[in-house]
C-alpha cells in the first residue's frame, strides 16, 4: 500500500510537534518588511510587532508561488518515495496560494488538492482531522480520504477577535474614524470565515476578557461543535488569565480536549498582538 502524505501551508499555524507527529509537510508563505522577504514560520512573530512599533507600518504578506510549490512537492517525493500527496490548502478566497499549488501540481501524478476554505486554526482542524483518519485507517484509499476531508471542510468553523484595531487601521482594513470610535467605545470586531472569505460579523464592547467569553458563547450557540476536540488560537500578548478562563469555560461546556494554537506571521500581521480565536468541527 502506497503511503499518503499530507501537506499544507504555514498559514494553517499547525503546531510543530503535531506536524512532526503526523509527518505533515508545511510550505512557508511570505512576510515582507522593508523590502526583505521572510519565510513565515521562520520569522519570530515578535519581530513583526517590533517592526510596527518602530515604523507604525505593518508588513505585507504574499502567497507561496508556483515555483516554490514545485520544489516543495518534489522534496516530498524525494523524502517519501512513491507516496501519494494530499495537499490541504489555505482558502483560495483570501490568497492565490491554492491556485499556485494547482498550477504546480500539473507536473505531478498521484496528487490531490483540497481548498480548505479556511485559515489558521480552522485550516489546522481540517488537516489534523485528516491526520487522525490516516492514523486510524492506514490502508484507506486516497479517494476515500479525500472524500472524507472534503465532507468536513464546510464543518470547520473559525471565529476570532483581532488583538489590535491599530493593526487593522495600519493595514487599511478600517478607516481612521472607525478605528478611533472603536477604541473609544472599546469595540472589538469578530471575524469569521464565510464561504472561505474573512468577514466582520458581530461586534463586542468592553474588555478583551469579556469579549472572549461572549465570542465563545455565540460560537457555541451558532455551531454544534464536536466536543471531542477544540482549538483556541491566540496571538502573542493575550493575557494568560484569559487563556486560563477560556480553558475553564471549554471544560464547563463539555470539551474533552483543548489545544492552543499560536497565530503565526500571516495571521499576526493582520490581527495584531493579543488576539483570540476559536476553531472546531461541527458534528
Amino acid at each position: 500500500m502506497r503511503r499518503i502524505i499530507l501537506s499544507t501551508e504555514s498559514g494553517a499555524d499547525l503546531p510543530r510537534d503535531l506536524a512532526e507527529t503526523y509527518d505533515v509537510q508545511v510550505v512557508p508563505m511570505h512576510i515582507i518588511m522593508d523590502g526583505e522577504d521572510y519565510l513565515d514560520g521562520e520569522l519570530p512573530v515578535q519581530d513583526i510587532y517590533d517592526y510596527y512599533e518602530r515604523t507604525k507600518k505593518i508588513p505585507s504578506t504574499t502567497s507561496t508561488n508556483a515555483h516554490e510549490y514545485e520544489e516543495f512537492f518534489t522534496n516530498i517525493r524525494e523524502k517519501f518515495p512513491d507516496c501519494i500527496i494530499v495537499h490541504i490548502g489555505y482558502t483560495s478566497k483570501a490568497s492565490s496560494s491554492f491556485q499556485n499549488a494547482v498550477i504546480a501540481a500539473e507536473e505531478f501524478e498521484d496528487m490531490y488538492l483540497i481548498d480548505a476554505l479556511n485559515v489558521t486554526g480552522g485550516l489546522a482542524a481540517i488537516v489534523l482531522y485528516a491526520a487522525n483518519v490516516l492514523e486510524e485507517e492506514p490502508d484507506i484509499e486516497p479517494e476515500q480520504l479525500v472524500e472524507k476531508i472534503e465532507a468536513v471542510v464546510p464543518k470547520s468553523r473559525l471565529s476570532f477577535i483581532p488583538g489590535s484595531l491599530e493593526f487593522l487601521k495600519a493595514g487599511g482594513r478600517v478607516s481612521n474614524m472607525a478605528s478611533l470610535i472603536g477604541t473609544l467605545l472599546k469595540i472589538k470586531p469578530c471575524i469569521e470565515l464565510k464561504d472561505g472569505k474573512l468577514m466582520s460579523t458581530k461586534k463586542y464592547r468592553g474588555k478583551m476578557s469579556g469579549a472572549t467569553e461572549k465570542l465563545f458563547h455565540d460560537y457555541l450557540k451558532e455551531f454544534n461543535i464536536d466536543r471531542k476536540q477544540l482549538y483556541f488560537i491566540y496571538s502573542i500578548g493575550l493575557d494568560e488569565k484569559i487563556k486560563q478562563r477560556m480553558e475553564e469555560v471549554a471544560k464547563e461546556n463539555g470539551f474533552e480536549n483543548v489545544r492552543w494554537i499560536q497565530a503565526g506571521g500571516m495571521i499576526s500581521t493582520h490581527s495584531g498582538p493579543g488576539g483570540f480565536g476559536v476553531a472546531g468541527l461541527e458534528q
